[in-house]
């Protein structure tokens, strides 16, 4: 029932044994794989008969989640003008620089970086040129679970997720890092180990373009487990989740501190926008001041959260849905700046 044009009339004369061909566009509202089954046409002869045709042409057509904001990204970063999207001038603190080569001192450089042996040797100031460190394995970890359903303007937490993945990969990629993703509920799937290659992109889309959420709770503890197996290297991981309850964070707390030993974590959790805001109005009738504290009362706790995860030494992402993928960048330009991978 994805696909059905019941308002749409073609008018052509067709002579004996011609073959006509008739182009009509669809727009899919949602990514995921169409499928054209069985095409029913009903043909009108000059409005005095009509005939039923039904065509066997079964096809599936996969729609990939929109690349335009994945792409504006990369635009603008070539053009250094990513400040208009609110990715912030990080400074860099401390030293995760790597030696690249040694060059010719410029007025402005720093003098710490004199190389003093180089430059008796060559009778002029030489100075060591360093580079970003390289190659850091980026992880997206995407919960299919029941707490990614819940939709927010005509998107599930799900698509949010699905869209900042491709964005924060693309923008690790440019800076020659490795990217990597993979999905888990009760178990984990789609697992595609980080790397930077020219069809790494590629190959996330497709992974991603499929995936559905699930009414089951998530199995942090399998997901630590999967990562410990096949995830060697420490790596700054992203977990795209949504915990509404203290006691369902705490289930959980344990395999999170546990795989932050070993890697970088930063918890993904959606701010509930609309509670928001009914926390905030002036309630006048009595429903209305029931709504407002219940309102108030998971702000308070979605707060808390955060507070906990944060006493916990995981980092955390407190973001509304759409503003998922420029705060995802931001925390990646900011755990790279301080040196913590």
């Amino acid at each position: 029932m994805q696909l059905q044009m019941r308002q749409n009339e073609f008018s052509l004369r067709l002579l004996p044994h011609r073959v006509h061909e008739i182009d009509y566009e669809l727009s899919p509202k949602s990514r995921g794989i169409y499928s054209f089954g069985k095409c029913h046409v009903l043909i009108s002869h000059l409005g005095l008969f009509e005939r039923r045709i039904t065509l066997e042409n079964h096809l599936d057509i996969p729609c990939y989640p929109s690349f335009v904001q994945m792409r504006k990204y990369q635009l603008l970063a070539t053009m250094d003008r990513l400040v208009e999207l609110g990715v912030k001038r990080i400074r860099r603190i401390g030293s995760t620089m790597e030696f690249d080569h040694i060059r010719e001192y410029v007025k402005g450089d720093e003098y710490r970086h004199m190389n003093w042996k180089a430059s008796a040797k060559h009778n002029k100031l030489m100075i060591n040129q360093y580079q970003e460190e390289k190659s850091q394995p980026i992880y997206s970890f995407i919960d299919l679970g029941r707490v990614m359903r819940m939709p927010f303007q005509e998107m599930t937490l799900l698509d949010y997720a699905i869209n900042a993945t491709l964005v924060l990969s693309n923008a690790a990629i440019l800076k020659q890092d490795r990217a990597g993703m993979l999905t888990f509920s009760k178990d984990v799937n789609n697992h595609i180990p980080a790397e930077k290659n020219n069809k790494q992109m590629k190959l996330i889309a497709d992974k991603l373009y499929g995936i559905t959420t699930r009414f089951e709770e998530s199995e942090f503890g399998g997901l630590y487990a999967f990562a410990r197996k096949h995830i060697n290297k420490r790596s700054l991981i992203f977990i795209y989740t949504n915990f509404e309850t203290l006691e369902a964070m705490n289930r959980q707390l344990p395999y999170l501190r546990m795989l932050n030993k070993s890697h970088i974590v930063v918890v993904i959790v959606f701010k509930n926008t609309e509670l928001l805001e009914m926390s905030r109005e002036e309630a006048f009738k009595t429903i209305d001041v029931y709504n407002k504290i219940i309102a108030e009362k998971f702000v308070y706790e979605k707060n808390l959260i955060i507070q906990e995860l944060i006493r916990n030494g995981l980092q955390t992402i407190y973001t509304a849905p759409e503003d998922l993928s420029i705060n995802a960048v931001n925390k990646y330009l900011e755990v790279k700046a301080r040196g913590l991978i």
